[in-house]
């Protein structure tokens, strides 16, 4: 078989010194595949190697099967574990069952049962990153975890002005309403921009079409799409309300808590990048 010839003249090149990536270009074989062959021969030696290896050539392969107990366990973590992804999934089917099974198959075996991200919105245009050069051009907006408590935050990109709602629930009403209320600052903006969470869906998307002349969604794993109010939530951490979870009875607290830090970081608070001026000196600049 010319496969075993190409192994044989693989390892005689091998033995005088020769590269595995000048081999592979020699035979013409992936490096990858030359590499494997040189491993094997040296665990096996030449000659049980080249029997195994025209064993594992001899017959037609059999298609890889996933148990159906499989495949009910991953059904069954999904729903367990709240529609986790594929990656949750092989982490708990490991630990729950002690199976070790490839993403893959995981993300295959759910596709026949759900159906997942659709091609057209992983591809789905975005526009380029928005960047502003006047006030209320571009709006960022997300949410701050606390526990209990929700922190909604916003801030304009050109002024780095700030404004937070704090709720006591995750969802389109409460972001709604935290639209408006941050919006009673703002005013109307050119463009409104949000992640994908689903406090800025139904009511929050009906709301923000009255506040802006467009709305866009940044995509996922991209925090750099998402700077500014990134960086206004670690300062609300870091100069706020910390790494605290808070109760609901917290509420009051914290609101309160809040509303003293927006007016010092609006008014007084120097930022590096609007030359050590508070947001309100550097509007009443620009103006």
């Amino acid at each position: 078989m010319q496969s075993v010839s190409l192994v044989e003249l693989a390892y005689e090149l091998h033995k005088v010194g020769t590269s595995p990536r000048v081999i592979a270009s020699r035979i013409g074989r992936h490096r990858a595949t030359v590499y494997r062959w040189l491993r094997g021969i040296g665990r096996k030696g030449i000659r049980k190697f080249l029997r195994t290896y025209l064993t594992a050539k001899k017959g037609r392969r059999q298609p890889r099967k996933t148990l159906g107990l499989i495949k009910l366990r991953i059904y069954a973590i999904r729903e367990r574990f709240h529609h986790c992804c594929g990656e949750k999934v092989r982490y708990w089917m490991e630990r729950l069952h002690g199976i070790r099974i490839g993403l893959s198959t995981i993300y295959r075996i759910l596709n026949e049962k759900y159906q997942l991200r659709g091609k057209w919105k992983q591809n789905v245009k975005r526009g380029p990153v928005p960047k502003a050069e006047k006030p209320r051009e571009v709006v960022q907006s997300d949410t701050v975890d606390f526990g209990c408590l929700f922190a909604y935050t916003s801030v304009d990109i050109c002024t780095r002005e700030a404004q937070i709602h704090i709720a006591s629930r995750l969802d389109s009403d409460a972001g709604a309403k935290a639209l408006m209320a941050q919006m009673s600052h703002f005013g109307f903006v050119d463009m409104l921009q949000r992640d994908g969470g689903p406090e800025f869906k139904g009511k929050w998307d009906e709301a923000a079409k009255t506040y802006c002349h467009r709305i866009r969604t940044a995509r996922p794993y991209k925090k750099n799409e998402q700077s500014y109010i990134e960086s206004f939530n670690r300062t609300l951490r870091k100069e706020c309300l910390g790494w605290v979870k808070y109760k609901v009875t917290d509420l009051a607290f914290v609101q309160r808590k809040v509303a003293e830090f927006v007016q010092f970081y609006n008014n007084e608070r120097p930022h590096l990048s609007l030359g050590m001026k508070s947001p309100r000196e550097y509007l009443s600049h620009l103006r």
